[in-house]
Order: structure tokens, then sequence, then C-alpha cells
């Protein structure tokens, strides 16, 4: 009877002890999105009252050029960032488990995952710029491309920036890969190696179904992250030469704090949240309904 009543009492509490998460939650969640939401249909400078404008923001938006470009350059982040740094993470891993010594050979690709975005951006600008150390490198050895503006058009300049975050993203997903090998059994995998599966047809067969879970993870961090590219983008071109590199997180920050035009920004911000949630809740679907269909 007192555990009843205890349980009883509990329930009743419940409610209680979660208001001030909730409470949190709403401050600096909801009400920040419901107040952009809101703006995206106003003209709004920052200093004014905001005036209703109705869809006057969006269909600026998407009957701007810019803007059009911004978007292609995302889904280019978007293929790159789920191709380069998930391939790189998953052959460093496969290649270094199970060696003597694995983790300091994939030490290098870890370190630059400490580092900021902004710290790569500098150390990629200094790398790509007119005869800066790439240059120099290829100059001394009698390459081509020595004296080439890698950053000076598009699209070639956000690939180049792929390839720059590829270099700090890499490490991480190597580093998760491997945790994903650490939870396969050993048992299926000497039987397999019995059989004769080695090598490629190991990995194909019996590694990579069982590294489907980690994979799905990694990936799906990736399209978020891909997503809302700024801190390297800005730091290397600030979205030029004009705005052939510029991003949609890009576009949206430039709208709003460089033109003042908050609208318009509330506008980009609104449709990148819906871009990214609908693409997160796609591939997780299609990723669990692959699993069930499996399992």
């Amino acid at each position: 009877m007192r555990n009843r009543a205890a349980d009883r009492t509990g329930a009743r509490l419940a409610p209680v002890f979660g208001l001030p998460a909730a409470a949190v939650v709403a401050v600096l969640l909801y009400i920040p999105f419901l107040w952009t939401t809101y703006i995206s249909f106003t003209n709004y400078d920052g200093l004014a009252s905001p005036v209703w404008a109705g869809l006057a923001n969006y269909k600026a938006m998407f009957s701007d050029p810019d803007l059009t470009g911004a978007l292609l350059n995302t889904l280019l982040w978007v293929v790159g960032l789920v191709t380069l740094p998930v391939a790189l993470g998953l052959l460093v891993a496969v290649l270094t488990y199970g060696h003597k010594w694995g983790t300091w050979l994939r030490l290098p690709f870890l370190l630059p995952y400490a580092i900021s975005g902004v710290a790569v951006g500098v150390i990629w600008g200094f790398v790509l710029q007119p005869d800066g150390a790439l240059g120099q490198v290829l100059g001394f050895f009698g390459l081509p491309g020595a004296h080439a503006g890698w950053l000076q058009a598009g699209p070639g300049n956000t690939l180049m920036m792929i390839v720059a975050v590829t270099w700090q993203a890499a490490g991480v997903n190597a580093l998760l890969f491997v945790v994903g090998l650490q939870s396969i059994p050993g048992e299926p995998l000497e039987a397999a190696r019995l059989d004769g599966a080695e090598g490629f047809s190991l990995f194909r067969y019996h590694l990579w179904p069982q590294l489907r879970p980690i994979t799905t993870v990694v990936i799906g961090l990736s399209i978020v992250a891909s997503l809302k590219t700024f801190d390297v983008v800005w730091v290397m071109t600030q979205g030029g030469p004009g705005t052939s590199s510029e991003t949609l997180a890009l576009s949206m920050y430039k709208e709003t704090f460089v033109l003042n035009d908050y609208g318009q920004g509330a506008a980009i911000a609104l449709f990148l949240s819906v871009v990214t949630f609908a693409a997160s809740i796609l591939y997780l679907r299609y990723q669990l309904g692959d699993s069930r269909e499996q399992g």
C-alpha cells in the first residue's frame, strides 16, 4: 500500500519537477523559433517596429540568383561532406583497427578535430592563397598549378574548402568507426576467416553490414554539419569572390547582420531549418526502415 501511495505521489509531482526543464527549452528554443518565424513575414531593420510583409521575403529569396547559388553551394557541401570525410574516416579506421600502432597511426587524423573551424580556415587560407604553401610546393617540384588561384572562382573554391573540412572531420569519423568495429563480436569474424574470407571480401560481407548502425550516425551528423556550414567559408572567402562560395548559412548572416534586413535573414534561417529537419527525418526514416526490413 505504501508503495502504491508513493507511486501516485510521484506521478502527481512529476510535472512539477519537469517544469524547469520545459521552461528552459521554451525560452531557449521555441520562443526564438516563433519570433524568427514572425520576423520572416515582416520588413524589419532591427531598429523600427516590424512591418507585416506577408510572403514578400520568401518570394524575394526564391527569385534572387545569389540565393539560388547559395543553395547550390550548400547542396555541394552536403554531397562533399557525406562522401569525403566519411569515406576517409572509414578507410583510416579499417586499416588501423587491430594494428599494433593503430592508436598512434590514427592520432594525426584526430588532432585537427581539436581546433576550431576558424583555425581550420586560417590554416587552409594560408595553404591555398596565391603563392601560398601549396603553390610553393607545386612550384618546387615543377608541377602545374603553382600560381593557381584556388579560392578565386566557384565552384572550385567550394571544393577546396570541402577538402579543408575533410582534413578536420575525417579523424573523428575514424574514431566513431573504430568504436563500431570494437562492438563487432569476434567469433563470426573468426568463422568467416576460417571459411576463407579476407581482405575486401571480409570487409564487404562481414564488417560493413555490422557497421551500418554507426554509419547511419556518422552520415546523419555529416548532413546536419554540412547544411549549417559557416565558419570556414567566412574565414577563407567571406562567400566571395562576389557570392560564388556563399552557403545558405552565410547568406543568412549577411542579410541579417551586414545588410540589416532581418526579415530576409529570418526567411533564409527558417528555410534552412526546415531543410535540415526534413533531410534528417527522411534520412533516418530511410535507414530505420531499411534496418527493420533486414531484421
